[in-house]
């Protein structure tokens, strides 16, 4: 059985059993996190929680995602490289260590040996977000803001790699300074080469 879409199920008992899953890991962190302390905190029996999520890794993702439904699409003023500080800048903020960067740390950790719990993140998380970053990169390819040639996976790679590096590695908080920094290392190579000018040199005579 794969993690369920919490929409599933009643929606009284669904948003609470989330609601608890999400305050129990917050307090106490990821790894004392059971499905009977969230259904004694619920005020729920376990077997409601196991019919609707095979395992605390489920409940857990399901909780996590449903508090992570913030906009992280992309405006689009004309300027790539301003939509995509504002971007990223709102997933930083969102990600961060004082947000809920500690449990999305323990959500991909638990995606290591649970390929449930990965195939989930992949397909409701992480596939949508790519999706959008490559629909607005390839705007700005049509708009002539990028290479033509510039391959758009490999872009999304090299813009998100660095964050999630952070986010997931290296202890501690950053700032917009560090978004700034990734732009700027990028898209030195990414703009257009310029057209070649064209005209008649210098000639002399003898």
């Amino acid at each position: 059985m794969s993690p369920s879409d919490p929409s599933r199920g009643r929606p009284d008992r669904t948003a609470t059993v989330l609601e608890t899953t999400l305050e129990l890991a917050k307090e106490e962190g990821y790894a004392k996190l059971s499905i009977e302390r969230i259904a004694a905190r619920a005020g729920v029996g376990k077997h409601t929680i196991y019919r609707r999520w095979p395992s605390k890794g489920a409940v857990f993702l399901d909780a996590l995602l449903s508090a992570l439904r913030t906009d992280l699409s992309y405006p689009d003023t004309g300027d790539i490289v301003a939509d995509l500080r504002t971007q990223m800048s709102a997933a930083r903020t969102l990600l961060g260590p004082d947000a809920y960067g500690p449990l999305y740390a323990a959500l991909v950790g638990e995606a290591q040996h649970d390929p449930a719990i990965a195939t989930a993140l992949y397909e409701r998380w992480l596939q949508p977000l790519t999706k959008g970053t490559q629909n607005r990169l390839r705007e700005a390819q049509e708009q002539g803001q990028l290479s033509p040639d510039a391959d758009l996976d490999v872009v999304v790679a090299v813009l998100y790699g660095p964050l999630y590096y952070r986010f997931l590695l290296v202890p501690g908080s950053y700032d917009d300074r560090f978004v700034d920094g990734v732009l700027e290392a990028v898209f030195t190579g990414l703009r257009p080469a310029p057209e070649p000018t064209t005209g008649k040199g210098n000639s002399s005579s003898t």
